[in-house]
């Protein structure tokens, strides 16, 4: 069946040998459980273990992909594995690339939400996180570094990333900066292939998170007051609320903050301003895709089949979305205004994660001890190349000796 998945196309985009069903779900299984540090952080393991060490894919197909998973909505970074799935192992290889990348974070949060009703409060995680933060900053920098130097194949490339990197840190919706990008190195090409200048290739940066920190400082000085309307409950209707989300949200977990609380704070009054704010925080300490909030809420609202049918409902879309795209794309880059469209809309999602991770770095690099964690993270990669997975794992359990130290 696998093997009608992928176009015969000499030199095609799908050139490269496919691996087995097994070794897409053992992988994107260890990942979902490790992966930490959002979409960025995400981006980098894949990269870092799938182009740099396993060679599933070349960095070029990698960077085509990313630019893919940024044009539609939904979680980028679960789109991305999608996406690699369908290309190593055809449809099959779609579904166990996507749902092994999800379970394990959806069952972790599950977990959590469970204790959250029990005990009344988040586990402690605070050491994880300190441990785990900086050292998923390195992660990310040695992946920005491999990817941009692929990436960024003439001048104008370089110019397009930087102005997508201002522009993103100014706060300019990313959807918005991925489309003018692409178009405009699309019509650059044009212009020069006119001129007969030969072709132009572009840079551009991947953060789809600025536009969402007004709406966080928004959501977290918010009251807990009471609703203004409850609105009736059902799986049914949870399931088309989260159905919707994930059909229109762009880019990144956290652009979930303003749908989540406009649909299930203000309008159907089915959760509190304080239980929006700790879903999210579990989504975030949890690894895996920060969508998986999702869980959580299904669970407050109603035990084990809200959380699945919430999770369904929120990651369903991208299924779809990269189902209908994914086979389409080796002829995007074989048509030149399309190819070069992708290349702007390539850099530009590069730029904007290197805005992301500057904001990431200075939240979580706050002391001398995560700056020698972070630096030392980064020698090991460029110098030793460890699977980054490893190294996540021992941020962790080095955050959580300094957080006992500090206890005592």
């Amino acid at each position: 069946m696998a093997e009608k998945a992928e176009p015969e196309i000499s030199g095609s985009f799908y050139s490269t040998n496919k691996v087995s069903l097994g070794e897409l779900a053992v992988f994107f299984l260890r990942l979902g459980s490790t992966a930490f540090g959002g979409p960025a952080g995400h981006i980098a393991m894949m990269e870092d273990e799938l182009v740099r060490r396993r060679k599933w894919l070349s960095r070029e197909k990698f960077l085509d992909l990313l630019g893919a998973s940024n044009l539609i909505p939904g979680p980028s970074s679960s789109e991305l594995a999608i996406h690699i799935g369908y290309l190593r192992g055809g449809w099959p290889g779609l579904l166990i690339a996507g749902i092994c990348f999800i379970v394990p974070a959806a069952c972790m949060v599950a977990a959590l939400a469970w204790a959250y009703m029990h005990f009344g409060k988040l586990p402690a995680a605070s050491g994880i996180l300190y441990g785990i933060k900086p050292v998923v900053i390195a992660v990310i920098l040695q992946a920005l570094w491999g990817l941009g130097r692929t990436a960024i194949k003439s001048r104008f490339l370089a110019i397009v990333g930087l102005l997508c990197g201002v522009l993103g840190a100014l706060g300019l919706q990313p959807l918005v900066l991925l489309v003018i990008a692409g178009a405009s190195v699309a019509l650059a090409d044009q212009v020069i292939l006119t001129l007969g200048a030969g072709r132009v290739s572009a840079f551009a940066p991947l953060v789809p998170w600025s536009p969402v920190a007004r709406s966080t400082r928004s959501l977290t000085t918010a009251t807990t007051g009471a609703f203004a309307a409850i609105a009736p409950f059902s799986l049914g209707s949870l399931f088309l609320v989260f159905l919707k989300i994930g059909a229109v949200v762009f880019g990144s977990g956290y652009v979930l903050l303003a749908f989540l609380r406009a649909d299930l704070v203000v309008q159907r009054g089915w959760l509190t301003d304080s239980q929006l704010v700790d879903a999210i925080a579990i989504g975030q300490v949890t690894p895996g895709p920060v969508f998986t909030t999702a869980t959580f809420i299904g669970f407050l609202l109603h035990g084990v089949p809200g959380a699945l049918i919430a999770t369904i409902g929120i990651f369903l879309p991208a299924f779809l979305f990269v189902a209908a795209s994914g086979p389409i794309l080796p002829r995007v880059r074989e048509c030149r205004i399309a190819g070069a469209f992708l290349d702007g809309v390539i850099v530009a999602s590069l730029a904007l994660m290197a805005v992301v991770t500057w904001q990431l770095a200075r939240a979580s690099i706050t002391d001398v001890k995560t700056v020698l964690f972070a630096a030392g993270s980064l020698f090991l990669l460029l110098r030793f190349r460890p699977n980054s997975a490893w190294l996540v794992l021992l941020g962790a359990l080095a955050g959580l000796v300094v957080h006992s130290l500090h206890q005592h």
